[in-house]
Formats: structure tokens, sequence, C-alpha cells
């Protein structure tokens, strides 16, 4: 997904993006090939990234899951840290952190997601 291709009020940004404007691109795309399993669909789509901040020394994205029962959680979590740590600076800690507020509602999902789910 390149930047603006969603309709949002992120200034067309898939979620909400604090940081270097050089990593936006990198990161949304990492996070893309990151699929929540239970839909088929990167997560960026799926709407389970709610934000991201990068510091000189840390990329910090908040993420959450679309039931807190979700079964495939730390997977893609841990997915998520690996495909940032792929484009990140060896020096930059990145954490994904696992939100539950707001709850995640199909409101967050992607146009594409909405066309693949046939809403």
């Amino acid at each position: 997904m390149n930047i603006g291709d969603q309709n949002d009020p992120n200034d067309g940004r898939p979620f909400p993006y604090e940081g270097p404007e050089a990593l936006l691109q990198p990161i949304v795309d990492a996070l893309m090939r990151v699929v929540d399993p239970e839909v088929a669909m990167s997560i960026v789509d799926v709407g389970l990234v709610y934000g991201v901040t990068v510091t000189a020394d840390r990329v910090h994205v908040l993420l959450t899951m679309t039931s807190a029962a979700c079964p495939v959680a730390d997977m893609i979590v841990a997915e998520a840290e690996a495909e940032l740590d792929s484009i990140a600076a060896p020096e930059m800690l990145n954490q994904v952190e696992l939100v539950w507020d707001p709850p995640w509602t199909a409101d967050r999902m992607s146009a594409r997601a909405r066309r693949f789910m046939g809403w």
C-alpha cells in the first residue's frame, strides 16, 4: 500500500504516524507484510495498527486484535517485530505494544479489506 491509498483522517496515512517521513513508507510496507491468518489480510488493511511513533532510538507500534481471545496474537506481534527489524537501523529498538482501547471495530478496515470481505 502506498501512502494515500486510503481515505482517512491521517493525511492519507493508513494509521497515525509520528516520526521521520523517510521511514513512514518502509514501516507501512513492513507492516503490510504481516498477515492476520484468521482473515488472510494484512494487519494494516484489517485496521489492527493503531499508530506508530519513531524516535531516534525506537520504533513503537500500537497494535490491537479483533478480539481479546485472538489465538494468534503472539504470532502477529512477533511477525510485526521481525518485519520492523528488517527495515530499522540495527541500533533501534522495535517495540510492538498490544492494546485493547479503543476496542477494534470493522470501521477500521481499509476499503480493500471491505471489498475482500464483500462488505
